[in-house]
């Protein structure tokens, strides 16, 4: 089997990331191999749709990992920790990575690109960080720096980071994340109308994998602080008003506030970006010649005028 003809192993498939790496190869002509629990699933039997092979395994499985990447010309890596009722399992994220890591070496993949998170690696350096005002996010980070350091080391003849910034996909109404009370009850958050996010497009993740794979030697160790776009709230609250219809201010909300008008636990974590601004940059991507989507374009397609 030729290298352009042997597939691309892609985790994750069913889910954002994942997914959007396989419409991005497969739109490309590339052969996919989608690693899923349950292929009878709908989501699963969606990626076969879109011309993908399915093999069953289990990221806890590093013996169902590497037969799954045999033959493969490359793997697309992304974790999600498991919720067990008491908290994210951030331990079990840690294991996925690394049995995904070492079964693709023990299968020969030549390539390995992986998507972690904006500064992870670099959270430690943050103020205020060793006072443990970050500790609740600690966890969270560590596991990902965890795995991108395991990636360096593993010895994969090329290989790549992709970084990711704040996913676009939070601004939608139907997550009910920034608008607890419905789009009528405004954005909920602790973030500030000055701060600026480092905004991606799940779409813009798939385009950035699909190129690694396309460009193995120019992307080898390249580590992408990815970001589509580059906003502060105030302008992302004057794009998501035109897009929906409907007026809306930045929140300027004290922690209480928030809380009080239905903020999730986890968004208190967001003050974090308010003091430790994500670097990734849209510049970064556009240097190495990759299509993004601006939040303008991005809203005008997810987002429409509230009922």
């Amino acid at each position: 089997m030729s290298i352009d003809s042997a597939p691309v192993l892609v985790t994750g498939a069913t889910g954002k990331q994942g997914g959007a790496t396989a419409r991005a190869l497969r739109a490309a002509g590339v052969p996919v191999r989608a690693l899923v629990r349950d292929q009878a699933t709908d989501r699963a039997r969606a990626v076969e749709a879109l011309g993908a092979e399915l093999v069953t395994g289990d990221l806890l499985d590093r013996d169902s990992v590497a037969r799954a990447a045999e033959g493969a010309r490359a793997v697309f890596s992304v974790q999600m920790p498991a919720w067990t009722g008491e908290g994210f399992d951030f331990a079990g994220e840690v294991a996925q990575g690394v049995n995904l890591i070492e079964g693709a070496r023990a299968a020969g993949v030549p390539q390995f690109v992986h998507t972690s998170a904006s500064g992870a690696g670099a959270h430690a350096g943050t103020p205020g960080w060793a006072e443990g005002r970050w500790a609740a996010l600690e966890p969270s980070l560590d596991a990902k720096s965890a795995i991108q350091d395991r990636l360096r080391e593993a010895g994969f003849p090329r290989w790549t980071l992709i970084k990711p910034g704040f996913f676009m996909d939070n601004f939608l109404p139907s997550m009910a994340f920034l608008f607890p009370r419905g789009v009528e009850g405004g954005l909920v958050s602790v973030l500030k109308p000055a701060t600026r996010l480092s905004l991606v497009a799940t779409d813009d993740i798939g385009a950035t994998a699909a190129a690694a794979v396309a460009g193995p030697e120019r992307f080898d160790r390249v580590e992408l602080e990815l970001a589509s776009d580059h906003r502060s709230m105030a302008e992302i609250a004057e794009v998501l008003s035109r897009a929906l219809g409907t007026p809306l201010s930045a929140p300027d909300m004290t922690e209480e506030e928030a809380f009080a008008a239905g903020m999730p636990v986890v968004g208190a974590n967001h003050a974090w970006l308010n003091v430790a601004p994500q670097p990734a940059r849209p510049r970064f991507a556009r240097d190495l010649g990759i299509p993004l989507t601006t939040f303008d374009e991005w809203a005008r397609e997810h987002l429409g005028p509230v009922a």
